[in-house]
């Protein structure tokens, strides 16, 4: 299982915080080769990433938990697509935490459980993993300023 966190601290509120991250919409501002986002229905959406080699890809997700202002997890939707060859679940969740009046902490936390020979993969998948969280951290903290 390749599951990694990270955690920055934002110059913002975290309703401010919270009404980005958890507006799929926003996803391509800030979450890495995501290109657009399309929602379908109130609880899932369809990223199209964008590939190393150009090419889009399609990756369902259902929100699996949304706790305002403090807790949200989506998972990807595996079943019948080429993701199910390697991933026996995918899934997202950020934690919102305030620190003092203007100031959030962000946790970010990304499991990938590999299937059959993705299990093999662990390693590279979880650099893939921790590159994706700290682009996705960095970009955060550009869009509302960081606390040190």
């Amino acid at each position: 299982m390749a599951c990694v966190t990270g955690t920055i601290t934002l110059a913002a509120t975290p309703a401010v915080v919270w009404a980005q991250v958890t507006d799929p919409r926003q996803l391509s501002r800030w979450w890495p080769r995501v290109v657009r986002v399309e929602i379908d229905g109130g609880d899932a959406f369809t990223e199209v990433l964008t590939t190393e080699k150009g090419r889009d890809v399609r990756a369902d997700f259902v929100i699996a938990e949304s706790d305002a202002p403090h807790r949200w997890r989506f998972v990807q939707e595996l079943e019948e697509t080429p993701f199910a060859a390697v991933l026996r679940e995918s899934q997202t969740t950020v934690e919102l935490q305030p620190r003092g009046d203007a100031a959030t902490e962000l946790l970010l936390s990304l499991e990938r459980k590999p299937r059959g020979l993705g299990r093999f993969g662990g390693p590279m998948m979880k650099r893939a993993a921790k590159q994706q969280l700290r682009q996705a951290l960095l970009r955060l903290g550009e869009i509302h300023g960081t606390v040190n």
